[in-house]
């Protein structure tokens, strides 16, 4: 059960924006190794030792988990009346679309990238280009329907040239991908590479030591893995099999059958 309602086309798609070298990771264009400070979900930004999770990241979400129909209500009502209305940073004077994110609200996974590339700016939608292809080729091999599943984005808007947030742009945008999962209450979160990986783990650790390990993220397991489009820089066997590797530790984690091949 997707949610068209959250979904504000504008435009037409535009073609995606072209690729840098393959550190790490962006919707459409590949980013250098974000600088120690770019992704702290806090005031203590990426130091060389990272102090322990904050207790907002450690506490379990508590209380009965909204119906459906609430889940509904709740997701558009975020979207219509604060996000797509959102002036809490200068994202906001370059955006052609907010991207809120869409899916099914009783989602058992929840995916997040960094943010949105140029054709998630022009649609208004997650992940629609050429990683978004990917994406649901990964989503559909786990047995899945793009439907099925939750897609979302750390920030959401596009910065400017697809260059990576701002630490207070992170600031600014965070509180509603967290009411989202607070909402959702999905079983499994997975980020797709390195910032969001690190913003949703207060983590300064590679992604190659994040990747293929469970971590948890208030009560719900998290698996961090190989965002897409670095995927299509680098699309080698190894890589490949990396991803792999980890969408089946999350499909036995589901309860889904894991395929022979």
């Amino acid at each position: 059960m997707g949610l068209v309602s959250l979904r504000r086309p504008k435009h037409a798609p535009a073609a995606p924006a072209s690729e840098s070298p393959p550190q790490e990771e962006h919707e459409e264009s590949a980013l250098s190794e974000p600088p120690a400070e770019s992704f702290a979900p806090h005031t203590q930004l990426f130091s060389e030792k990272p102090k322990p999770l904050p207790v907002m990241l450690t506490t379990p979400i508590e209380g009965p988990a909204p119906s459906t129909k609430e889940k509904i209500s709740l997701l558009a009502q975020m979207n219509r009346d604060e996000v797509s209305q959102c002036k809490k940073c200068r994202l906001c004077q370059t955006r052609t679309n907010t991207v809120f994110g869409e899916g099914d609200p009783d989602a058992k996974v929840f995916f997040i990238g960094e943010g949105p590339g140029e054709t998630e700016d022009e649609t208004g939608r997650p992940f629609v280009g050429k990683a978004g292809n990917l994406l649901n080729k990964m989503i559909a091999g786990m047995g899945l329907a793009r439907e099925q599943v939750f897609i979302g984005n750390v920030v959401k808007c596009r910065p400017p040239g697809n260059r990576q947030p701002g630490p207070d742009e992170v600031a600014a945008c965070t509180p509603y991908l967290v009411r989202q999962l607070e909402t959702i209450r999905p079983r499994v979160i997975v980020t797709l590479g390195l910032p969001a990986s690190k913003y949703m783990l207060n983590s300064n650790e590679t992604m190659g030591r994040m990747r293929g390990i469970w971590h948890e993220w208030r009560g719900i397991k998290l698996m961090p893995t190989y965002h897409p489009a670095y995927l299509l820089r680098s699309y080698t066997e190894e890589n490949r099999a990396a991803v792999w590797s980890d969408l089946k530790k999350v499909m036995t984690e589901l309860g889904l059958t894991v395929p022979k091949k």
